[in-house]
C-alpha cells in the first residue's frame, strides 16, 4: 500500500464510530500506563504507554496513531505533570504514533517489523529529536544528555521489542475476532 493511500485510509478511520470508541479506550489505556512510568533523573524515563499508541497505529493507521500520541502526551501532562509543558515533546509523541502506524497498519506483525519500527523510533525520535527538546527544556548540552539516554535505549530496545510484539500479536488476534469485516 502506498503511503498516500495509507494516510487516506487512516484518516477515514476517524469517521467510523467503532474506530473512535476503540481509539478512546486506547487513549485511556495510554494515560493509565503513563502512571506506571519510572523516572531516572530529569531526562530518562522508562514507560509502557507506547504500547497503547502502537496498538492504535496498528489498528487505525498513522493519522490516528499520531493524533493519539499527541493527545496522550497532553492528557498525561495535565493529569501528572513532571516539569513544564513543552510542545516539542508532544511533537515527538505524535511522530512516534505516526511511525508505528506506518509500520503496522494493515501489515503482518513480525518480530523483525516490530524491531525495525522500534529502532526507528528510538534513533530518530527518542535519541535525536527528544534529546534535542530536552536540551532546550533543561538547558543542558546535547552531548551531556545523549550518552545516558543512548545506554537506556540500548538496554530497553530488546525488552520493548518483545513486549510490543506480544501486545500487537494479541491485539491483532482480538481485532480479527471482533472486527473481522473491517480488518485485513
Amino acid at each position: 500500500m502506498k503511503v498516500l493511500e495509507l494516510l487516506k485510509a487512516s484518516a477515514s478511520e476517524l469517521r467510523r464510530v467503532i474506530s473512535l470508541a476503540v481509539s478512546s479506550m486506547l487513549l485511556a489505556m495510554h494515560t493509565v500506563l503513563g502512571y506506571f512510568s519510572i523516572m531516572i533523573g530529569p531526562s530518562i524515563r522508562i514507560g509502557f504507554s507506547f504500547l497503547a499508541i502502537a496498538a492504535a497505529g496498528m489498528l487505525y493507521g498513522p493519522v490516528v496513531g499520531g493524533i493519539l500520541g499527541g493527545l496522550g502526551d497532553i492528557i498525561n501532562y495535565i493529569l501528572k505533570p513532571s516539569g513544564p509543558f513543552f510542545p516539542g515533546l508532544t511533537i515527538s509523541s505524535m511522530l512516534t504514533g505516526f511511525i508505528y502506524g506506518l509500520a503496522f497498519y494493515k501489515k503482518n506483525i513480525t518480530i523483525g517489523r516490530v524491531f525495525i519500527a522500534k529502532l526507528i523510533v528510538v534513533i530518530f525520535v527518542d535519541l535525536l529529536l527528544s534529546t534535542y527538546w530536552l536540551t532546550l527544556l533543561l538547558g543542558k548540552g546535547y552531548m551531556i544528555l545523549l550518552p545516558a539516554r543512548a545506554l537506556k535505549s540500548a538496554i530497553m530496545l530488546p525488552i520493548d521489542t518483545i513486549m510490543l510484539f506480544i501486545v500487537l500479536k494479541q491485539v491483532s488476534i482480538i481485532a480479527k475476532r471482533f472486527f473481522k469485516p473491517q480488518m485485513n
